[in-house]
């Protein structure tokens, strides 16, 4: 294990060593130098138009020797699976199938009468407050006749 470190320490040295003699400056500042490592946050999602699918199927059709096809995917950085899904889209109806399809979730359809209903919903939590301080007025009332002897039914004292 250390022996290997050795090895490794000293190839590494010897490899800086050679290029500071040959004075190459590339060699010592990219053996310095790291490698940015920023990665983007979230990677984006390829879209293909509907005439770039169909001009791929059209080359990818016309491709006759072995091979061909797969030069085709790796010059374009498509996989085989991009061709058996648009193939299949082509067949359920060329540009129409083959546009794009919005992903995630769909927009609910509004109800012409939800603004409506939410002005009827805030005027019943409006006057359902209101009772609420109505009833307490009344307890309190209630009470504050109890402690001082009036009967609130007959308007006189006891």
């Amino acid at each position: 294990m250390v022996g290997e470190r050795m090895k490794q320490e000293t190839g590494f040295l010897a490899a800086a060593e050679r290029a500071e003699e040959r004075g190459d400056e590339a060699g010592s500042a990219a053996a310095a130098a790291p490698p940015d490592p920023e990665v983007a946050a979230k990677p984006k999602r390829r879209q293909f138009t509907a005439e770039y699918r169909l001009r791929i199927l059209e080359e990818a059709d016309r491709c006759t020797e072995p091979g061909e096809v797969g030069q085709l995917l790796r010059r374009e950085g498509l996989y085989s699976s991009h061709l058996t899904a648009w193939r299949k889209a082509r067949r359920n109806g060329a540009l129409r199938g083959l546009a794009s399809k919005k992903r995630g979730a769909k927009p609910k359809a509004r109800n012409p009468l939800e603004p409506k209903v939410r002005q009827l919903e805030a005027e019943v939590a409006r006057l359902e407050g209101e009772l609420h301080k109505a009833h307490t007025i009344l307890d309190v009332q209630e009470k504050v006749a109890g402690l001082l002897g009036f009967s609130l039914e007959s308007g006189k004292g006891s």
